[in-house]
């Protein structure tokens, strides 16, 4: 299935865990200290650098980008050390996150209340990811050097559906399909 992250707050909704995906758009880079970041403006009532409101996160910190490339290797991150602030980003507005491992109740709570969707990417293939990104671009906090926020441009990103907001959610169906062999 093709999307493009200006139709994901009405597509999220369409999305079943499971579902396969080849994403093309906008979508922002930010980890743990980026994130920590992000929550000190909320909290200081600051501007973020971003519009939360459809936008997609990626849990990376691409590596830098060697000659004739337009990032350098930018594989997944483990999404659960996010868990702590994404219920608040998916009430602010976010519509996507994407990363690699399971989320935390609370997050998948968030994601049914509010239409959105966790899609996970494919660990260890950062080599690979970065040949569907066709812009970078360093927008926040670049003291941080990887972990800075980086506005790329996806072009058939392949995504499977983790967790949709029906309450669909590929671990937890995984585990009890297997529970039963």
């Amino acid at each position: 299935m093709q999307l493009n992250t200006a139709e994901l707050a009405q597509a999220a909704r369409t999305l079943k865990a499971g579902d396969k995906a080849e994403l093309s758009g906008t979508v922002y880079t930010a980890r743990d200290a980026a994130h920590k970041r992000i929550m000190s403006i909320i909290r200081n009532g600051g501007e973020l650098p971003f519009d939360l409101k459809g936008a997609a996160v990626y849990y990376a910190g691409p590596t830098a980008a060697k000659d004739g490339m337009v990032i350098g290797s930018c594989g997944p991150t483990t999404s659960g050390r996010m868990d702590v602030y994404a219920p608040e980003l998916l009430d602010r507005g976010l519509a996507a996150m994407i990363g690699k491992g399971e989320r935390s109740q609370a997050v998948k709570d968030a994601i049914v209340r509010n239409g959105a969707v966790y899609f996970c990417a494919i660990g260890g293939a950062g080599a690979l990811a970065c040949q569907c990104i066709t812009e970078c671009e360093v927008i926040a906090f670049e003291d941080l050097g990887c972990e800075s926020v980086k506005r790329l441009t996806f072009k058939n990103f392949p995504l499977i559906v983790a967790s949709d907001c029906h309450g669909g959610d590929i671990f937890s169906s995984g585990r009890a399909k297997y529970c039963r062999l």
